[in-house]
């Protein structure tokens, strides 16, 4: 599977078409924070589409559909742009994405995507405090994208660490960039590390992967 925007890496016509707005929209977005000083940027943050990058979505996507991933959860779907690989993936598997947003207004721009998408069948949709909200939420969990606000990385994986099952996988974002949220990042990796039957590896693409696999001992 490719890492550039390559129609042929999924076959989806409406995925194809939701991915390109979605880039569009970015680029835009870029163009437009390039003109912002820090504290314009930080008062305007949840106007732009601050998404994982395609060559994290496919590679989160690959590693679903190899694992064979059916009981997905991203935790920040945002305006969609992840969801939109992680819902192709499910698909594939003849799974279930549970996709968490603390704002309306971005699910429901994620939702219309994902709809426009042919995915919608794909998806439940969780609108909330998602540390409260996964408390609700049924283990096994196959495979978890954390991607929301940092001070949230260690409650969230606290929660949802019991509900894993066997080879489980976990991808948790910006580990590296941006530079301020490196503390939080820090305190999460060191809460997974601790755990032993989890092993870890910081993987240096988009802004900075900690992926996680269950490993259980089988019992003697």
């Amino acid at each position: 599977m490719g890492v550039g925007h390559d129609p042929g890496a999924i076959m989806n016509t409406p995925f194809d078409e939701a991915l390109t707005r979605y880039e569009q929209r970015a680029e835009r977005d870029r163009e437009i924070m390039r003109t912002l000083q820090p504290a314009e940027f930080g008062a305007r943050r949840d106007e732009f589409l601050l998404h994982v990058g395609e060559e994290v979505a496919r590679f989160l996507h690959a590693l679903i559909v190899a694992r064979g991933a059916k009981r997905l959860v991203e935790l920040g779907s945002s305006y969609g742009y992840s969801t939109l690989f992680l819902a192709d993936a499910a698909r594939r598997t003849g799974g279930r994405l549970m996709s968490f947003e603390i704002d309306s207004s971005k699910q429901r721009h994620a939702r219309g995507e994902i709809e426009a998408a042919g995915l919608g069948g794909s998806v439940e949709w969780y609108l909330g405090d998602a540390v409260q909200l996964l408390r609700g939420i049924e283990p096994p969990i196959d495979f978890v994208l954390v991607d929301l606000w940092k001070d949230l990385y260690v409650p969230c994986f606290e929660v949802f660490y019991p509900k894993l099952g066997d080879n489980a996988i976990i991808a948790a974002d910006n580990m590296l960039e941006p530079r301020y949220v490196r503390p939080e990042a820090e305190a999460y990796r060191a809460a997974v590390r601790s755990k032993s039957d989890l092993q870890s590896a910081l993987l240096p693409i988009g802004n900075g992967i900690e992926l996680s696999c269950v490993w259980r001992k089988p019992p003697d």
